[in-house]
This record gives C-alpha cells, sequence and structure tokens, in this order.
C-alpha cells in the first residue's frame, strides 16, 4: 500500500488522468449496455461522470497534501524540539 502512495505521490497528474480516462471508459461501458440513447448523448453523460469523478478525487489529493505538509511540518517542528 505504501508503494502505491508513494507512486501517486509523485505521479499525481498521471494518476488523475488514467483515473479520468477510466471514468470516461466505464461511463461509456454502462450508457451502452443501460441506456437507448444517441452516442453524442452517451459521450456527453461519460464526459460528465468523468468529470464528476475527477473533482472528487481533486479533492481527496487537496486534503491527501495538506495533511502531508501538516505531517512533514509536525515532525520538523519536532525535531527541532528534540534538538534544543
Amino acid at each position: 500500500m505504501e508503494s502505491i502512495q508513494s507512486w501517486v505521490s509523485k505521479n499525481k497528474l498521471a494518476s488523475i488522468g488514467g483515473l479520468w480516462a477510466t471514468g470516461v471508459g466505464a461511463s461509456l461501458a454502462y450508457s451502452t449496455a443501460r441506456t437507448p440513447l444517441k452516442t453524442s448523448l452517451k459521450l456527453i453523460h461519460a464526459r460528465m461522470h468523468a468529470q464528476a469523478l475527477t473533482l472528487g478525487v481533486l479533492s481527496a489529493a487537496a486534503v491527501f497534501h495538506y495533511y502531508e505538509q501538516q505531517r512533514a511540518g509536525e515532525e520538523a517542528h519536532g525535531a527541532t524540539a528534540s534538538a534544543n
């Protein structure tokens, strides 16, 4: 699990882009199997679903980044406090 976290931390944009593409593909597959819509509408719905997923992932990435910075600041503060 830690290796996945470190890879995602180093490759944030690739992770978000891959998730977006996966979301579009999954939404298209679902729309094709479940709804009798025209192809153009299926693409629009797939893009909207993927954008919503991307917003959620970006929010989660922002929270993760915030807590990662907080933890690094606490560790640095703890190291200076123990040195004194």
